[in-house]
């Protein structure tokens, strides 16, 4: 779920996942495209409107979709909730129509010393996907 009050105001992002690889880490990104007619494959590249590297959600250098990592206790489940200064809901960046994609791997946040680790964190396949759209 995501929400932002104003144009101007943060956006908070939640989100609950099953079905995780118990205790790992999974990269999750918003990705350029809601395209999933051959499934996550579609999404196309993490969503990077600023042409930056990859990085943190924190992080001052990063692509507007790198949201981070989803934990996964024990039993497979994870929880994400953030509120991000880059996401937008609303004018020409809004990310209503594009896709959220979950990885497999652990997203190394752009330090993993490497030329793919600036692309995509090393996150590995996509496992998830789905399209950020409008609801009440």
């Amino acid at each position: 779920m995501f929400e932002q009050t104003s144009m101007m105001a943060k956006t908070t992002i939640k989100a609950d996942f099953t079905g995780l690889t118990p205790g790992n880490k999974h990269g999750f990104h918003i990705h350029q495209y809601g395209n999933l007619l051959k499934g996550c494959a579609t999404a196309g590249p993490h969503y990077n409107p600023f042409k930056m590297t990859h990085g943190g959600p924190l992080k001052e250098v990063r692509h507007v979709g790198d949201l981070g990592n989803v934990e996964a206790d024990e039993a497979g489940n994870g929880h994400y909730e953030q509120t991000d200064r880059l996401i937008q809901l609303f004018g020409p960046y809004s990310v209503i129509g594009r896709s959220c994609v979950l990885h497999r791997m652990t997203d190394d946040l752009g330090e993993g010393g490497n030329e793919e680790s600036l692309k995509t964190g090393n996150a590995g396949a996509r496992v998830a996907c789905g399209v950020i759209g409008l609801s009440e």
